[in-house]
């Protein structure tokens, strides 16, 4: 019988140390995809990116590096620094722009000839740079790399010339 109270005397104290620490921010890695994208008069591509927050905590993103690759061709450098903070769970977007090859204006081109009923697949891949925003311990700041993949389709929008959702 004294054996079973000293050990549940330290287990009761094993429980109240661990509840005694900082509370644990769980971070994981947002999504990546391509909101919009505008065809430009000179040709090159304005994509409207929407980054979403999928962590516990606020993030304060910096940049995207990656690429972008349509209807299978040569992917595309997507590079764009910023200054976004981004509470938990939601969103927000930030602008970047891509000069197409001429094989994936050639595939848009086709595309917005079929209207609406068109759609162009499209992968975005690389790496968004982060850090937590925890308020609670700002000298704690851990920046970190996320890497993302979006796969999906463009569609033309109906009415509205050159912008594909």
């Amino acid at each position: 019988m004294k054996r079973l109270l000293h050990g549940s005397a330290l287990l009761l104290l094993a429980t109240l140390l661990t509840a005694c620490g900082p509370q644990r921010q769980s971070v994981f890695p947002p999504t990546i995809t391509i909101q919009q994208m505008r065809v430009q008069p000179d040709g090159a591509w304005q994509l409207t990116l929407r980054i979403q927050n999928n962590s516990y905590t606020g993030m304060d993103y910096q940049s995207v590096e990656g690429s972008l690759q349509v209807a299978q061709g040569i992917p595309v450098r997507v590079h764009k620094k910023f200054d976004l903070g981004i509470p938990s769970f939601a969103g927000d977007v930030v602008q970047a722009e891509v000069l197409p090859t001429p094989a994936m204006s050639q595939a848009l081109q086709a595309v917005a000839a079929k209207g609406s009923s068109g759609s162009l697949p499209y992968v975005l891949t690389g790496i968004v740079h982060g850090t937590p925003n925890l308020e609670d311990h700002p000298d704690n700041k851990n920046p970190r790399d996320f890497p993302f993949n979006s796969n999906a389709f463009l569609s033309p929008v109906p009415g509205v010339p050159n912008t594909y959702r």
